[in-house]
């Protein structure tokens, strides 16, 4: 009676599946996702209310002059000239260097800003405006886009990936995974106070994943492609996409025309989205020349990955070219990332989708050129999917992820956010019942407790260090450089086991269809 009951349940769900709401009310669980959306919202108003990148801090200030300045030339200036150095556009002052959707972004809150606040983004006399009304405009505009992107994309992730049928789908599951999500504290950091707009390329993402997870692949096409061009770091992902999309095209009755259509749903977007600059080729290329700021070196601040780890024996920017190190940087990034698009190509899965795309994007953040420390946000992102199976690995990184960017957290004096969202990080992912109790392959007992109690002291005690101690004149930057190797190794840990975790999938799969043959 019971397995009856339990197959006419599975029924209606498939039969609703269009109806994702009615899944949520179905379940119960709508009181639950308002709550945690209305915590979460709340917590990132807490923390708009601290500084931001480069507060009260000429000539240049920082992100939040640099967002401010996109909205004053895209309002100003038409698209033709958005990207071209003129006298009304000097590009280096925070001159555009993102796609144009970013660009069409900053004109949307542009005319929000001067419709309350002409003064905030006139063109030229603005710079440097700091006024309270402009602030709080600004920060609204990041709240309002977290809201309308990230959040209907974490809801429509997490409805997909507890419908799909391999997880249990229970309510403390829904919440607690909702809650890891949104309430990602390097996220909130970085937008809600050093402030930036990754909550729109990231949703866009979680879209396409959700839409992959769904089967709707043209769907994930489009979306994974107006993430593209809203930021160029959203490549990060596009192993994993283009692995999986041709493994699964590469399975179907007609592998070209799967390709095609592909192809054509990616191509169409971008040339919407690019129509402004396909009149010349000069323009074209004036647009694609300042995405890839080569000149800036292979790597700026201290970041933890391979390149600035390992020029502290190695002077990488003195003794190669830049278009030498563009070339040993694409090397290394691709072969880092060929075993998971392999695995991919050869054996389509979710599950192995999953796992790709953050070994893609581990990859891209271990060896591409000209990596951000505030690039940790996109592996963040799908260890955050992969919560609920390894719920381990994802602390483990949430846990050093919070430490590469502590540095820039103490620059932007965001000390207490950062303390705050940390504490409440480890109160939510300790919550009673909140995740499953199964144990994963790095949980603590499959490793040497002390190995795992000394790493997590030196993290703190770095911490500390940084706070309390000046570094030797000799060596300024003394205790980034510790924080970095720390990182990085732990980083490089969690990109190997996590390749062998997506190589893994075939065998479970392979189980799977043994035991549906003998059912």
């Amino acid at each position: 009676m019971e397995k009856r009951k339990r197959t006419n349940a599975l029924k209606d769900d498939d039969e609703n599946e269009d109806n994702i709401w009615w899944l949520v009310v179905q379940r119960g669980l709508a009181p639950s996702l308002i709550s945690i959306s209305l915590f979460a919202l709340l917590v990132r108003v807490a923390v708009s209310l601290h500084p931001y990148s480069g507060a009260g801090k000429p000539p240049k200030y920082g992100d939040f002059e640099a967002q401010r300045h996109w909205m004053e030339i895209t309002v100003n200036l038409p698209a033709s000239e958005w990207y071209r150095n003129s006298t009304a556009n000097d590009l280096s002052y925070w001159g555009l260097d993102y796609p144009p959707l970013t660009a069409y972004q900053s004109y949307i809150h542009g005319l929000f800003l001067r419709n309350f606040l002409p003064d905030s983004v006139s063109l030229q006399t603005s710079h440097g405006h700091e006024s309270y009304l402009g602030k709080l405009l600004m920060r609204w505009t990041v709240l309002s886009s977290d809201v309308l992107m990230f959040f209907p994309a974490v809801f429509y992730f997490i409805i997909v990936y507890y419908c799909s049928g391999s997880h249990s789908g229970r309510k403390s599951d829904w919440a607690w995974h909702v809650a890891m999500i949104l309430l990602n504290p390097c996220l909130i950091l970085i937008d809600h106070g050093h402030f930036q707009y990754n909550c729109i390329s990231l949703g866009l993402t979680i879209g396409a994943v959700a839409a992959i997870l769904s089967d709707k692949d043209l769907l994930a096409c489009f979306l994974f492609s107006l993430a593209l061009n809203h930021k160029q770091m959203s490549a990060y992902f596009a192993p994993a996409f283009f692995s999986y999309l041709l493994g699964k095209c590469l399975r179907r009755q007609n592998p070209l025309l799967e390709v095609l259509k592909l192809g054509f749903v990616g191509i169409g977007t971008f040339s919407i989205i690019w129509w402004p600059y396909l009149q010349s080729v000069d323009a074209f290329l004036q647009v694609l020349s300042r995405l890839a700021p080569f000149e800036r070196g292979i790597y700026e601040d201290y970041v933890a990955n391979f390149w600035c780890t390992s020029s502290v024996l190695i002077k990488w920017k003195r003794l190669f070219t830049i278009p030498c190190l563009k070339l040993l940087s694409l090397g290394a990034t691709v072969s880092a990332s060929l075993p998971s698009m392999v695995q991919q190509i050869w054996a389509p899965s979710k599950q192995g989708f999953l796992y790709g795309l953050l070994n893609s994007s581990l990859s891209f953040y271990l060896f591409s050129y000209q990596v951000h420390e505030k690039s940790i946000l996109l592996p963040l992102l799908p260890a955050s999917f992969l919560a609920i199976d390894e719920p381990f690995l994802f602390k483990w990184m949430m846990h050093y992820a919070l430490l590469s960017i502590f540095p820039l957290m103490c620059r932007d004096e965001l000390i207490l956010p950062y303390i705050s969202l940390s504490a409440l990080f480890i109160l939510l992912y300790h919550a009673p019942g909140g995740r499953k109790e199964k144990r994963d392959a790095l949980s603590p007992s499959n490793l040497k407790s002390f190995v795992v109690v000394f790493l997590v002291l030196c993290s703190l005690a770095l911490h500390v260090v940084y706070l309390v101690v000046s570094p030797p004149e000799k060596y300024p930057f003394l205790f980034e450089a510790m924080i970095m190797l720390l990182c990085f190794s732990q980083f490089l840990f969690i990109a190997g086991y996590t390749n062998i975790k997506q190589w893994m999938t075939l065998k479970d799969s392979a189980l799977e269809n043994k035991e549906k043959k003998y059912l």
